[in-house]
Formats: C-alpha cells, structure tokens, sequence
C-alpha cells in the first residue's frame, strides 16, 4: 500500500502551499463504538497512541511510529474487526505569508467586494462598477439584512483576533467560561475556558491569530458597521472563533476534524473554510457530513491552483455532500480571478477575492485568494438564515447559484456561471 502525502495550505494567492512532499504525523485510526483496542497491549505492537478526539461522529486517534507502519502492519489494522478504518494523519502546512499593506484607516469606501464603483480596488487594474456582491442593496431590505446576533459562524482557521476594534464585539461569548474560573471547564463540554473558542493548535481555550489569514476572513463575514476600519458582509452575526492552524499556519487533519465536531457542539448555523487542498479523506468526509447532519453549511474555498475542480478534485472543496458550498473568486473588473480553482459542476458560486481590504491582527490588509471569495459566500448564507432560518444547507447552495448575476466573464467559473448577489439571495429572485 503507497501511503499518498497530502499538502494542505490556506487558500489565500499570497499564502501558498510548499510544493515538497510534507511528512504526515503518524496515522489516524477510527475505532468502532465500544472498542477497547486503543487502550489494549495490542496497540503497542504498532505504535503509540498520543492524541484522542471523541466527536459526535465516533473516536479517532493519533497513532504514532517511529518509521512508519509496513504494508503488512497497514493491512492487519484495516482488517481489525475493532478498527473502522486507517489513514495517514496529514501535516497541513504553509510555506510563506505575503500581505499587501493598506492604510489604517481605511475605510467602507475601499471595500469594492461589497460596493464596486469602479475605482476603489484596482491595485493592479481597474475595476468595473457594479462587479461586487451587492450588499448595500441587500442592507436596505428589512428583515435580517444586516444578520442577527443569534446565527453564529465558526472561522476555522488559524484563530481570530477577537480583542480587535471591527471584531471585539462581534464574537460568540460562552458565559460560562468568562464568568467562571480560571482552569475550570465551568459549563463541562470538556473544553477549559473556552470563552471566545478553541485552539486545537495548542490545545487550549484560546483561539488568538498569531497570524493574520483567520482575522481576515472573519472581518470579511462581521467586521462590526461601527464607523471605524472595514465592514463586513453581516454587522449582526457571532462569530467562534476556532483554530486548528498554529501561527506558522501548519496543522493536523485529527485537529481539523475536531474542529469540526467543536463548531457543531457550539451550535453554529455555518462553518467558514479558507483551506484545502490534496486527496479525498474518509474522516474529513465523516466530519462534515456530521455537520450536514446537524444542519449547518461549510462553506469552502475552491483553490488557488487555477484548476478545473470537475477534472481535479480540491478537498474540502469537493467533497459531494449536500451542506458543502465551493466558492471560486473574481476580481474588481467582474473576470476570474487568474489564480481561481473553477468548475461548472464543482464549483458552485464565486465571491470578490483578488485584494480584499479586511481586517488583520492588530491593523487592516489586503489578501487575495479564494480564502478571501469564501468569507463573503459566508456571509451572505448568515444574512439569508437571518430572514430564513429555516433553510436547509442544500436549498441555500441552490439558491445562490440560481440567483447569481450571470457574466459572460464568468460563464465558465461556476455551477453558477455568474457571481453571488446578496441582495437577489435574500429576495430570491
């Protein structure tokens, strides 16, 4: 059996992925209910278990070895009647970060994925006025056009700057854990002081952003409309913040899955996804399709690889479950963004995502990529559930897709063929 290693980066055009093979940390073992293999002697033969999580779609476990398990020991395992299945524990990686600095005190005025005049955001080009998601339009309607404070959206990312101005405000509070005490889990979801969210990273309970790329797409979706820095798509929305990725933007796919699990215990109504990349993984697939289950869309960027989805697959992308949403990304002048991922059948809308102003740790930045198209799909499905929240994931990827503008430049990007309009979304026309 040839063990495939997948190389998984922040889907940002300034975050790219390493392209040497990354060694993967071990192996991922999903045992069946009741088993005790993980605590038995006959683990030992194999390996060392050294990391646990326990969803609520079964229980995973790191398995590590010193050189790797043989073919032989790969077969035995997946045959174990006590086993599920087996896979390499992949290393998700970055290899550099580059951010086009904006001034401080910028202003809704540059923001052109949410109201393109044509002028504020051609830093390489100009733009085209009108080529945006139409929010200020969709901000007019009554009812759940600027979101609620009841719809949370988890960032799954490399955390969030919650002590930000744009952000402070706008983050899922658990009560529980800021009143109570310190190094306690007070309200017993088995994670300790869990006040903003979780840091898998680093196994603690908080979620700050040492490095930027998740603060910037959570200003995309809630950056607060309190007239200072940017907007975001919703100014009523909580956001949890959950990090998986550490600082130097390297993470594990069992953290991954347990930030999966974590958003679900949390309640949220959309799970935010600026990452991916490589082969199709079973507990992945697990992990979000628990999250179908319980209702909650997981938007995902499409890549930054310029690749045709429907012919090369980019996972989490790509996975075929009703509750996934793939978004590709446009510049200011209404084309394909030249690094986008695309797909008539894959990729089923795409968002502004070459120079997004938003904010970032400590300041504000620009950012391109497909992490930066996904946020504002985020966005608009938390506006649609304001109105409508009893939409299933399903029916809302049909209704963004259907009420896209169609663009003969965007023709051939998207299910979609057009570019997302919040404001034809929330008046399903």
């Amino acid at each position: 059996m040839n063990s495939k290693l997948l190389c998984v980066s922040l889907l940002g055009l300034f975050f790219s992925l390493s392209a040497q093979a990354t060694p993967f940390n071990g192996y991922i073992v999903k045992v069946k209910k009741g088993s005790n293999f993980l605590t038995s002697k006959a683990v030992s033969h194999y390996g060392a278990v050294t990391k646990e999580a326990e969803t609520s779609f079964g229980t995973f476990a790191r398995l590590e070895t010193s050189k790797g398990l043989s073919d032989k020991a790969m077969m035995a395992l997946a045959n174990n009647p006590e086993i599920e299945y087996i896979e390499p524990n992949y290393i998700i990686s970055i290899e550099s970060t580059k951010a086009s600095e904006a001034p401080k005190d910028a202003m809704f005025s540059k923001q052109w994925g949410l109201a393109n005049n044509g002028k504020n955001g051609g830093i390489f080009s100009s733009g085209v006025a009108g080529e945006d998601i139409n929010a200020t339009r969709a901000w007019e309607i009554t009812k759940g056009a600027t979101g609620d404070k009841t719809i949370k959206v988890a960032v799954i990312d490399t955390g969030v700057d919650y002590n930000h101005p744009d952000l402070q405000g706008q983050m899922d509070v658990n009560l529980a854990e800021l009143n109570g005490r310190p190094g306690v889990d007070d309200d017993g979801n088995g994670y300790i002081d869990d006040v903003y969210g979780y840091d898998f990273a680093n196994k603690d309970g908080n979620p700050a952003d040492g490095h930027g790329h998740g603060t910037h797409c959570a200003g995309v979706i809630g950056a607060a409309h309190n007239g200072i820095g940017v907007a975001g798509v919703m100014a009523n929305v909580k956001i949890v913040a959950i990090k998986f990725l550490s600082d130097s933007g390297s993470g594990e796919t069992i953290d991954a899955i347990a930030s999966i699990d974590y958003a679900i215990k949390r309640g949220v109504n959309v799970m935010s996804n600026s990452w991916g990349g490589g082969e199709k993984e079973q507990s992945l697939l697990d992990a979000i399709t628990a999250a179908e289950k319980a209702g909650i869309t997981f938007v995902a960027a499409a890549g930054n690889e310029s690749n045709n989805n429907d012919s090369s697959s980019t996972y989490p992308a790509n996975y075929e479950v009703s509750n996934v949403i793939s978004v590709g990304s446009y510049t200011n002048a209404g084309a394909k963004s030249s690094f986008s991922n695309y797909g008539l059948t894959t990729v089923h809308v795409t968002a502004p995502g070459s120079a997004i102003l938003s904010t970032y740790k400590g300041k504000y930045s620009n950012l391109s990529g497909t992490s930066m198209a996904a946020p504002h799909i985020s966005g608009i499905v938390g506006l649609l559930l304001s109105q409508e929240p009893n939409l299933t994931p399903a029916e809302i990827r049909e209704r963004l897709i259907r009420t896209s503008v169609q663009t003969t430049k965007l023709k051939s990007a998207s299910a979609s063929k057009g570019r997302a309009d919040a404001y034809r979304a929330l008046t399903n026309q």
